[in-house]
């Protein structure tokens, strides 16, 4: 077989540089990562989606190799701008957390591009953050303060990769430190003076029942209730959405069942 055309580059939009990779050829696949990673988190899907498809994966603002912006900036208009550049004219979405979120809203705000999403454990903008959630974020606030990086990403990890049910030693030690290093990393990115997010209005809460393209929305059992319960509650208000959880897993699903999680979205892709 060939070797697959592979593509590493910088997209300067919005005001700063946006890394990305492409690699073979087809429909569009367009990878969007978790807030606790970057683009590197899909290695497992890009190798083996890359023969079907055209994958294409980012690192968002302030993760990996992209930069944020000195000025405002949409973290949606990020995939727009770069499949436009692509010249990539529709793409299946798949978004894991915070990528499921930027996902939504660019599916929202662009709905004509996009042929399916995949959304894995996704945040939804204009939600309220759940007790366990509220405690997590003041306690990493806490530690940032102080300067201590490693203590707040191993909170990180063990809120999101080891998840409530599990301690650290019933996880992957090979995914937990892929995941260490790509937030440890994220940590040290600058945020210049002048970065200002701007929110999509009204949030996506409000605005499910418009997101009419099939979807697919996984959770691992292991992560927090509150985002089984999101993934429940996003299953019954999207029209054309399925559902499903998959074992021995928490928040990133990817990484810790790779070859399940590629099947079932493979198949999922296949049928639309």
């Amino acid at each position: 077989m060939a070797a697959l055309h592979h593509q590493a580059a910088f997209l300067n939009t919005q005001g700063a540089p946006l890394y990305y990779e492409v690699a073979g050829q087809g429909d569009a696949v367009l990878f969007i990562h978790a807030g606790i990673a970057d683009s590197r988190m899909w290695d497992e899907q890009c190798h083996v989606f890359a023969p079907h498809y055209q994958t294409i994966r980012y690192d968002i603002r302030g993760f990996g190799r992209s930069q944020i912006p000195a000025g405002p900036f949409a973290y949606h208009a990020d995939p727009a701008n770069l499949l436009r550049f692509l010249k990539v004219e529709r793409a299946h979405i798949i978004g894991n957390s915070f990528g499921g979120k930027i996902a939504i809203d660019f599916a929202l705000t662009y709905p004509e591009h996009v042929a399916s999403l995949t959304l894995v454990a996704p945040s939804i903008g204009g939600t309220n953050p759940s007790l366990e959630v509220q405690q997590f974020a003041e306690e990493e606030e806490a530690l940032l303060a102080k300067g201590d990086l490693e203590a707040a990403t191993e909170l990180n990890l063990r809120t999101w990769v080891d998840g409530p049910q599990r301690t650290p030693e019933q996880v992957s030690p090979t995914v937990r430190q892929r995941i260490h290093d790509m937030q440890y990393h994220a940590f040290t990115v600058p945020v210049p003076e002048g970065a200002e997010e701007i929110e999509l209005q009204p949030p996506a809460l409000t605005r499910l029942a418009e997101l009419h393209m099939p979807t697919l929305i996984i959770v691992g059992e292991y992560d927090l209730p509150h985002m089984l319960l999101l993934a429940q509650e996003l299953g019954k208000q999207l029209p054309h959405a399925q559902q499903m959880v998959l074992p021995d897993a928490a928040h990133v699903v990817s990484m810790e069942q790779p070859e399940l999680f590629n099947q079932h979205v493979l198949a999922f892709l296949q049928t639309h």
